[in-house]
C-alpha cells in the first residue's frame, strides 16, 4: 500500500478540466517496479485508490520529473468532499 498525501491541483487545457495528486518520486519506486514487471501503455499502472472512504480504480500515470500523477474524477471529488487546493490523503493498491 502506497500512501500520498498532497495538494489536489487543477490542470486545465482546450478540452476541459482535470483535477489530479501527485506521487512524489520519492513514494513512485514501487509504482515504477511494478510498470516494469507489468507493461502498460504510457508506463502507467493499474491501481485502486481510496480518499476519505470513496474507494475506485483507475491508473497512475509517469510524470517526466519522475513522480507519477494520480487522476481524480468529478465522482469522488464529490463523495469525498474535496475540491481544488484541499490537501488530501490517498491510499493506492497496486493492481
Amino acid at each position: 500500500m502506497i500512501t500520498v498525501t498532497g495538494p489536489l491541483w487543477l490542470w486545465t487545457g482546450e478540452n476541459g478540466s482535470w483535477h489530479f495528486l501527485t506521487v512524489p518520486d520519492e513514494q513512485s519506486d514501487e509504482i515504477r517496479a511494478h510498470c516494469l514487471a507489468e507493461m502498460r501503455g504510457f508506463r502507467s499502472a493499474r491501481v485502486q485508490a481510496m480518499i476519505g472512504g470513496v474507494v475506485w480504480r483507475t491508473s497512475v500515470f509517469p510524470m517526466k520529473s519522475g513522480g507519477y500523477f494520480l487522476p481524480v474524477k468529478a465522482e469522488v471529488r464529490r463523495k469525498a468532499g474535496i475540491a481544488a487546493g484541499d490537501e488530501v490523503t490517498v491510499e493506492l493498491e497496486l493492481l
